[in-house]
């Protein structure tokens, strides 16, 4: 498949494999790929102690005749105020297992619907002289690009990431930190043509 290149840079187009970015749209492989992943990011550490575990409570706070008193065998109990909880939460992982076909079967349909959908800017290369906000605001703006925006570049780029830090609808990824919550989570994805190319070979 022919992809070509932003407007400003001369209209040029490149050639990619309609294997990795030609994929018909799953909706249940991304559904849960996309699941899976923000599930693997919750902490679950969540915990509560059971009367059993709360401190104090050994003795019995009065008899169980005689005094006039509803019946009680501990001032832990989960009716008392400082008791223990009935059903304590207790940690928990909340990860789902994907496989790694499976990981990359979401990504290369994903990428495949926003090619289809027009939503990926691809540029030969992008990056800012120094890390100021204000360079990176007039570079977009002269591409015609809202601040709703992904960047992916092939390595790290640090006066980018500096660059954009400020923004909260632009972020930038290099191909290892790209995941599929981050891709869907943008209007348009900006990405060079190493970047890409380097997906092409990992997702082939």
């Amino acid at each position: 498949m022919e992809l070509q290149l932003h407007s400003n840079t001369g209209g040029q187009s490149i050639t990619l494999s309609d294997a990795t970015f030609g994929r018909e749209f799953n909706e249940a492989l991304v559904h849960q790929v996309v699941n899976a992943y923000m599930a693997g990011g919750r902490a679950g550490t969540k915990a509560q102690k059971t009367r059993r575990q709360v401190r104090g409570g050994g003795r019995k706070p009065w008899a169980q005749k005689g005094s006039g008193q509803a019946r009680a065998g501990s001032i832990r109990s989960p009716l008392w105020r400082g008791g223990g909880k009935t059903f304590a939460a207790v940690p928990r992982d909340f990860s789902q297992k994907v496989n790694r076909r499976m990981y990359q079967g979401a990504m290369r349909v994903i990428l495949s619907e926003l090619i289809r959908q027009q939503r990926v800017v691809l540029l030969q290369e992008f990056g800012v002289e120094a890390p100021k906000t204000k360079q990176l605001i007039d570079k977009l703006k002269s591409l015609g690009l809202s601040d709703n925006l992904l960047i992916v570049t092939e390595q790290v780029d640090e006066k980018l990431y500096l660059a954009a830090r400020n923004l909260a609808n632009v972020d930038v990824r290099d191909v290892t930190g790209l995941d599929p919550v981050s891709l869907v989570g943008y209007e348009k994805v900006l990405m060079t043509v190493p970047s890409i190319r380097r997906l092409e070979e990992w997702l082939a």
